[in-house]
């Protein structure tokens, strides 16, 4: 047998642990091959409009390749310390440190070069389907045709193979240093018992409850100011979470003996406090890296809904045109959407206010009024309230991302002529595109406040959105009324889908990237878990001959489980419900569904992970003991 076979067979005979590594390295391939699929081909590269999109999935690719190097390290150190029995056995039979870093770098090298082929592999196999998403996530004009990437599989191949070199050699260096006969030798030695210390533990609540309150009580602007001291924050409080107060917190539940001589509670928190401080830094990993993409995710998806709905909900017209004093062309233009719509064959109703424009006495601020009875026939024709006002009172009507409604409630304001206009009802209800706030006052007013310094009339055409047809005409429309000084016009489904096209490729980049770091983020509880696995294999076969029934065994290892699999998880949750809430009240519009969504279905997933690895894992432990 060669040394290379010798090095092969290594690597068949711990599948186990290369397993979770092969598949995670393979998908992080994948995910980098994907995005140089996109990035070289034809319609996204070059000169074309799309270049933009070409060069965000270009940046992304790289910064999912440094990510990479540091998530094989990790995983290399991993496989390090669970077969530190294993080389000492080598090397107490003669196998030289050479000749060890040199079994290392072909082991590696052979499950790299393995992963990055079956990545790429695996890319070109559903290249069509992937291309044809991404077509219809970019919002492109121009259909992604199928072509052989070439450039993006010579990329990918030579980048990821030097990447495992780099990673081989640097184990290499760790290994001359004398570090790994350091660990074989630390083997034999017994644990100390892990100690936590209050002062630190105290520290942690203090520093994640400033954070949650302060984020939770920013808003505006103050929630960018507050950005970087509550991370700072958050990350010092989630690593002592998880090194000082999980550890006090499991010895005071030791000190209570009624809880710790309950069944098998024994067991379980004499070995907790052990796994808890020597898993502190991977759950501390876990847990960023998971906060980091959950609010990633969630906040390009809210974000996007926002922008939907404030299009919609700001101006819930299929079409609108605002027309000034002076606009020799309205009725002209009025004339031709009517005709657009009636080609196109698009329903809709035409409704329209006067906005008149009034100079407060005091400073530069300038008040719109808006007719009560305009302003119920359009509230009508929405399926609204209209607005009954109080006398001598006017009604405040905002659209409720701004707080302007609210200074202009109760705050009576002069104006030139003389007379004060008075509010004592505010109504969040659609707002006029270019004015954030507008008074609604009874028709007779208008007369006797005197001219205005403008007016301004809003014409809007209310229909069912989603009519076949409407974003066409609103293209052409926009394309045939461009913006001037003296009118202005509005299409929403066409607005809307400009949106989405400018939004898409930063949703595409975002998605892929988090689930990246989520999928790392679960391989690092596996390696953490499996790298004990030997371990616990002896542990339980030991206590299996003190009358451990397979109940209890499957008791026991739920909860150990469980609570090594979920801690970081509900931390990351946690952590990262709090950053979506914070963004929420940054733009002061809920995101609630959306951050719903997202944590809810990556719970699912880890759920779902869960079980399957708990499904080998306790089959490994069974079969110890049945051995």
């Amino acid at each position: 047998m060669t040394f290379r076979q010798f090095a092969f067979r290594n690597v068949t005979r711990n599948m186990r642990l290369y397993t979770a590594y092969f598949l995670s390295s393979m998908f992080t391939v994948m995910v980098f091959f994907t995005f140089s699929i996109f990035a070289y081909h034809p319609v996204l590269s070059g000169d074309n409009i799309q270049s933009s999109a070409a060069l965000a999935l270009s940046v992304s690719k790289w910064v999912i390749y440094v990510f990479s190097f540091f998530f094989v390290l990790y995983s290399m150190s991993a496989f390090l310390q669970s077969r530190k029995r294993e080389f000492g056995l080598m090397m107490m039979h003669g196998m030289t440190v050479r000749q060890l870093r040199r079994m290392i770098f072909l082991e590696n090298m052979i499950v790299g070069s393995g992963a990055t082929l079956s990545g790429i592999g695996l890319g070109v196999i559903f290249a069509k389907g992937i291309l044809l998403a991404g077509e219809n996530v970019l919002a492109l004009n121009e259909p992604l045709q199928f072509y052989f990437p070439f450039k993006a599989i010579v990329l990918t191949l030579i980048s990821f193979l030097l990447l495992f070199v780099l990673i081989s050699l640097f184990i290499s260096t760790v290994l001359r240093s004398g570090k790994l006969i350091t660990l074989i030798h630390s083997n034999r030695q017994p644990k100390p018992e892990p100690k936590a210390s209050l002062l630190l533990s105290l520290l942690v609540v203090t520093l994640l409850g400033i954070s949650y309150f302060l984020s939770l009580r920013a808003s505006g602007l103050s929630v960018v100011l507050l950005l970087a001291p509550v991370v700072i924050m958050v990350s010092i409080g989630t690593y002592l979470l998880f090194t000082q107060l999980s550890v006090y917190l499991i010895r005071k539940l030791k000190a209570c003996e009624q809880l710790f001589w309950r069944r098998t509670n024994m067991l379980l928190l004499s070995d907790l406090a052990y796994r808890m401080k020597d898993n502190a830094r991977s759950f501390f990993l876990v847990a960023i890296i998971s906060t980091v993409s959950f609010s990633a995710i969630g906040a390009l998806y809210g974000f996007q809904s926002m922008i939907n709905g404030a299009l919609t909900q700001k101006n819930p017209y299929l079409f609108t045109y605002q027309s000034l004093d002076g606009d020799s062309k309205a009725q002209a233009h009025i004339q031709l959407i009517d005709e657009s719509l009636g080609r196109a064959g698009i329903a809709a109703e035409k409704t329209g206010l006067e906005l008149n424009y009034y100079k407060a006495m005091e400073g530069s601020r300038t008040l719109v009024l808006v007719k009560q009875s305009e302003y119920n026939h359009v509230a009508e024709l929405l399926g609204l309230n209209p607005i009954r006002l109080t006398a001598g009172k006017a009604a405040v009507v905002d659209f409720g991302l701004s707080r302007e409604g609210e200074e202009m409630l109760n705050q009576p304001v002069e104006l030139q002529s003389g007379i004060v206009i008075e509010a004592d009802q505010a109504i969040v209800s659609w707002a006029v595109r270019g004015v954030s706030g507008y008074y609604v006052v009874p028709d007779e007013w208008i007369g006797k406040l005197g001219q205005p310094l403008k007016v301004s009339r809003y014409y809007a055409w209310h229909g069912a959105v989603g009519q076949p047809g409407a974003e066409k005409a609103g293209a052409k429309l926009t394309n045939e009324l461009p913006y001037d000084e003296q009118y202005t016009f509005y299409a929403l489904e066409y607005l809307t889908s400009k949106t989405n096209d400018g939004f898409g490729p930063v949703m595409f980049i975002g998605f892929f990237v988090g689930i990246v770091f989520f999928v790392s983020a679960g391989s690092f509880l596996y390696f953490r878990l499996y790298s004990d696995l030997d371990e616990d294999k002896q542990k339980f076969r030991a206590i299996s001959k003190l009358g451990l029934s397979d109940k209890e065994l499957r008791r026991i290892l739920n909860r150990q489980l469980s609570l090594l699999f979920f801690a970081p998880i509900v931390v990351a949750l946690i952590h990262g419900a709090v950053a979506l809430t914070a963004l929420s009240h940054m733009f002061q519009y809920s995101i609630f569904r959306e951050s719903l969504l997202v944590l809810g279905l990556f719970f699912v997933i880890q759920v779902i992970y869960f079980f399957i690895v708990r499904l080998f894992y306790t089959r490994q432990i069974r079969s110890a003991l049945a051995g």
